[in-house]
């Protein structure tokens, strides 16, 4: 009975969104996908009720959900969120969290997640970052952050350990989706970051497994003295196409 009554909840949602933005007979405009506007919501959170938008300001942004409150992995991942937030804060990013369960459950777990990294990260990083409550599971739904495969005893479909990192205009830059039984990687989240800050602001990509300082590559579109000025490398292939050109990394200060 719980999955039917979450299919006939999803419907509802769906056909909410329907049409918004689009004229009629066209295909709805698309929610939470690269490239896409990251759609405002108000809940009430650990800070009170307040908008992603107000949380997120002028700056660039991360929203990121959980399954449930006080559970394990939940609890490590929230907890290394407080500890990276100095990193977070130096690239310029607000971060906030978000699950459907209400924001005094939220409360009290935040007294969990101090005791924890206290006992296991040797300093205690309780979260002062907003954490949202989205009760209904409207935000969950229309963003696509359920997890099919990870139900509550009630047999209704929890939230995935999803990630969504905007820029400052609010555009979604980047989608990351994790399972319930699989923590995220915080260093990888930072080494996006770093990603689409230099390329924003430069015309080059990174390549594979790329780090901070690391060499980068120049845009294929990228011709004449604007290639010049990066003074770049050419990678010489069988096929004989120049079109893998390596750089030195430029400085990040200030990019975002």
């Amino acid at each position: 009975h719980g999955f039917a009554h979450f299919r006939t909840e999803l419907k509802h949602i769906t056909m909410g969104n329907v049409g918004c933005g689009t004229k009629r007979g066209e295909p709805p405009a698309p929610v939470g996908i690269l490239g896409s506007k990251m759609p405002d919501f108000e809940l009430d959170s650990t800070l009170g009720k307040t908008s992603l938008y107000k949380v997120f300001g002028e700056k660039w942004g991360i929203l990121f959900s959980h399954p449930a409150d006080f559970t394990p992995i939940c609890t490590t991942e929230l907890g290394m969120a407080q500890e990276y937030l100095a990193e977070f804060e130096k690239r310029g990013v607000v971060i906030a969290g978000l699950s459907c369960n209400d924001s005094e459950s939220h409360k009290e777990w935040l007294k969990d997640i101090e005791a924890y990294t206290e006992k296991k990260r040797g300093k205690a990083y309780k979260p002062t970052y907003p954490i949202f409550a989205d009760t209904k599971r409207e935000v969950a739904h229309m963003l696509g952050m359920i997890d099919m495969g990870h139900v509550s005893d009630k047999g209704i479909p929890l939230p995935a350990r999803k990630v969504f990192i905007v820029d400052s205009k609010k555009t979604i830059r980047c989608t990351l989706c994790y399972p319930a039984a699989t923590g995220r990687n915080f260093d990888e989240i930072l080494r996006v970051i770093d990603s689409m800050q230099l390329t924003t602001a430069e015309k080059l990509a990174t390549p594979a497994n790329w780090k901070q300082g690391e060499d980068c590559v120049l845009l294929p579109n990228l011709k004449g003295e604007e290639a010049k000025a990066y003074n770049p490398t050419l990678i010489e292939l069988p096929s004989g196409k120049e079109y893998l050109r390596t750089t030195k990394c430029p400085a990040l200060e200030g990019k975002q």
